[in-house]
């Protein structure tokens, strides 16, 4: 296990593979270890890491670190005190707000973004993320994705304060006009069956920035990146070999891969 002192308190994180820095930040649901599948497929090209937040996994629990802006901060001290220079992120729930906010606030450290299930408006998510215990909601989003085991395994070591305070702190943010902001070629992926985020309505969608693009995969839950690991890890290379400030909509949206885009 490998970790680093933040503000006096443990921060975990792991890393796999050499090459451009790569950070995977997890979502509400588990820890840094659901990445595991993707960071080997990254690994090949890229330095991947990937680190538990306050309050998930191994990482300290701090009441004080819970807000989403408090969770961007801890992001920007470990790249900081890692050494890190600029980076691609992929966040996936939580995590994609983390990075998206990253991205607005330090633009010249981000070279892209792709966020995974990202809620346009906190009313897209689904309320049981605010009463239901850590381990039920793996339960509950994991039930028919048979390589979920990652995720259930650290779903119980989260603080639910985490998942609270978190969502709280979303209230009055317009994540949508958030895309307005960010000037880096990013990748919006959503699951076609996430029953926990919904995806963004159409009228959202058409308003997106052209160094924006949105795909749907079928037959994806909550993780997509565990429902349809091939495809998703086959999306993620792409877009991560794109050059530099090409336009994700540039992707060859490959049709054996089975998904629907919007």
């Amino acid at each position: 296990m490998s970790a680093i002192i933040i503000q006096d308190e443990i921060v975990h994180y792991e890393a796999l593979g050499r090459g451009r820095p790569l950070v995977f930040l997890h979502g509400w649901v588990g820890s840094w270890r659901y990445w595991i599948p993707s960071m080997q497929a990254a690994s090949v090209s890229f330095r991947a890491y990937a680190l538990d937040m306050w309050g998930f996994g191994d990482t300290a629990r701090n009441l004080d670190g819970y807000a989403i802006e408090k969770q961007v901060t801890l992001l920007d001290d470990f790249l900081d005190n890692m050494g890190i220079g600029k980076i691609a992120l992929i966040g996936h729930g939580l995590g994609a707000i983390i990075a998206a906010i990253f991205a607005q606030k330090h633009p010249k450290y981000v070279d892209r973004i792709l966020a995974i299930g990202l809620p346009f408006d906190s009313s897209l998510i689904d309320s049981r993320f605010e009463n239901t215990k850590p381990e039920e909601l793996a339960s509950w989003l994991l039930s028919n994705t048979p390589d979920g085991d990652q995720a259930r395994q650290d779903a119980p070591k989260t603080d639910p304060q985490a998942i609270i305070q978190s969502l709280k702190s979303l209230q009055g943010k317009d994540l949508h006009n958030l895309s307005r902001h960010i000037s880096h070629p990013c990748l919006l992926v959503h699951g076609e069956e996430d029953i926990a985020i919904q995806n963004p309505p159409q009228q959202m969608l058409k308003t997106l920035p052209l160094h924006f693009h949105h795909i749907s995969l079928e037959g994806a839950g909550h993780f997509p990146m565990l429902d349809r690991p091939n495809e998703f890890n086959r999306l993620m290379n792409d877009f991560l070999t794109l050059e530099p400030g090409q336009s994700p909509r540039k992707l060859h949206l490959k049709e054996e891969w089975k998904r629907r885009v919007r």
